[in-house]
């Protein structure tokens, strides 16, 4: 039990590009870092990659997944039903994993209104897979809604100054999912 004590926590960071390109072990020295981010994946490819996960074995779970769905054209509703079923799944094999489901970032001001459209229902829903949320739209978006211009230099992928203004963020959130009680026991699906 000691030994255990003892290890750094491990953390995997899933996602798309955005994920990818992070410097997690860089910039969370103290953890075990795994970086699950693949460049391009939509929520059908992270779904798909759900045994990686698991394998991993971590502590936390941090997600930020979607963009490139919403990128394709995808519905909203497939978007927010997609990370469902993958928190779902995450919570029912994980349950002692902590998890952190992000909102998805601004990025062009063309995509605002589905953005926000779909992160006030994952915002809705992580409490019942007993999930934290953590809102990154306040620290990123400009005026008319679209990541701020330092932040992006494509109207996607974060500059290194958009890293840093997410790394505000995600930061302390981290400190404070791991103050949270992880699940004791599977959570049982009805229906």
């Amino acid at each position: 039990m000691d030994e255990d004590m003892d290890r750094p926590r491990r953390i995997v960071f899933l996602g798309d590009s955005i994920t990818a390109s992070g410097d997690w072990a860089g910039w969370f020295p103290d953890a075990d870092t795994v970086n699950l981010g693949v460049s391009g994946n939509k929520t059908d490819d992270v779904l798909e990659r759900i045994d990686d996960v698991i394998a991993a074995a971590p502590d936390d779970i941090s997600l930020l997944v979607g963009t490139n769905d919403l990128g394709h054209r995808l519905s909203v509703e497939h978007v927010v039903r997609n990370i469902q079923l993958l928190l779902v799944e995450l919570r029912r094999t994980l349950p002692g994993t902590r998890m952190l489901l992000q909102s998805i970032m601004p990025r062009g001001a063309e995509f605002a209104e589905q953005v926000q459209e779909a992160n006030i229902h994952l915002w809705q829903f992580a409490p019942t897979v007993h999930a934290q949320y953590l809102d990154v739209w306040p620290a990123l978006a400009g005026d008319d809604g679209g990541i701020r211009p330092e932040f992006s230099g494509d109207r996607l992928h974060l500059t290194p100054e958009g890293y840093e203004a997410w790394l505000v963020e995600l930061r302390p959130a981290l400190e404070r999912l791991r103050d949270e009680p992880p699940m004791s026991r599977p959570i049982q699906i009805i229906g």
